[in-house]
């Protein structure tokens, strides 16, 4: 996270590091910012855990029904409440009062806690005295629904819900896991054992957190909402038509797919940028590498296992690219970044 919110202590930030760098020892953190995201909308100041418990398992169930794995630990009583909800055991209604007495018991206390300590500007307030159980909003997270951001924020934290859920429930070492990149539907998908593909979510959702919601070449501001018209494109850092010079590599990797803004993606074409793009192109991918399973496993194995092999890596791929290309490219406009 220390890296990530150097020269942006941002609520948007604040945010993202929560969704991309907060633990994963269980999916409960990506449900409870999905509540909050809905819950939020009403502007209320003050949320009981009863008005939390609905929205909360319903999205824990929804995913449930298509990844069974939502944590690490051999059992859970809530989660096992939540499947017996599925298979038609005990109704809505005492689902959401098991909620309540089980569903709540860490991630409250933990949601806003990243790389061990609390974000700078908390979004809640957890108050259980006089017999209440309630979050008290703050003005940060309302401010937040303000933000330009704030419509890319359900989808980056259901794309990155599905990354991780996908990869634990197929049981892919860690040394062979690859996220990859269909270039035609636009979507991140897995292989297990057996070569069955498992199609993970949308490319834009899933990178557009790690670019802080940013043209990775202009800093504009963009949008994963598919109705915007600030609707971003994927981009090949690296031009994607000379890949058989970059073999055995795979240009089409993680590493190589930056989101921009569209009309900056078409004035680049298949230019390669200026070299001081390339630090950039580091630190995302880095962030990738902080932000764990199963897009760090994927850069670790697609560029290197060490930042000096990763440099290395893409200094290299530069070259050929620089060598099958000649000509550089920059965008005509471009704000200042913060990575």
């Amino acid at each position: 996270m220390v890296k990530f919110q150097i020269n942006d202590p941002s609520l948007e930030s604040q945010w993202r590091a929560i969704i991309l760098f907060g633990k994963n020892s269980a999916t409960y953190k990506f449900a409870f910012a999905k509540t909050l995201l809905e819950l939020i909308e009403l502007e209320k100041t003050a949320i009981t855990i009863t008005d939390l418990a609905e929205p909360f398992s319903r999205h824990v169930v929804e995913h449930l029904k298509q990844n069974d794995k939502q944590g690490n630990a051999t059992s859970s009583k809530f989660l096992n409440t939540c499947r017996s909800y599925i298979n038609e055991q005990i109704s809505k209604q005492e689902l959401h009062y098991q909620t309540e007495k089980l569903g709540f018991v860490n991630v409250i206390d933990a949601f806003q806690i990243v790389n061990r300590d609390s974000i700078p500007n908390l979004f809640y307030h957890k108050n259980y005295s006089n017999g209440r159980k309630e979050i008290v909003i703050t003005d940060n997270l309302l401010r937040l629904k303000e933000s330009f951001h704030f419509q890319n924020f359900g989808q980056e934290t259901e794309a990155r819900w599905k990354l991780v859920e996908t990869a634990w429930n197929l049981n892919i070492n860690p040394n062979l896991l690859e996220v990859q990149y269909d270039e035609d539907k636009q979507l991140f998908f897995l292989e297990n054992n057996l070569m069955r593909r498992v199609d993970i979510t949308s490319v834009r959702d899933s990178l557009n957190g790690y670019q802080k919601g940013k043209c990775f070449y202009s800093f504009k501001d963009i949008s994963v909402n598919s109705f915007s018209v600030n609707l971003c494109e994927v981009d090949h850092f690296l031009p994607h038509v000379n890949k058989r010079h970059h073999l055995p590599a795979n240009i089409n990797g993680v590493w190589n797919l930056v989101l921009t803004d569209k009309g900056i993606n078409r004035d680049k074409l298949a230019r390669v940028p200026e070299k001081r793009f390339l630090q950039r192109l580091y630190n995302r991918n880095e962030f990738f590498i902080e932000s764990k399973h199963p897009l760090s496993e994927t850069i670790v194995n697609q560029t290197g296992d060490t930042p000096e092999k990763r440099r290395l890596f893409l200094e290299r791929h530069y070259q050929i690219a620089l060598n099958n290309s000649i000509i550089k490219w920059a965008p005509e406009f471009e704000l200042e970044s913060n990575f």
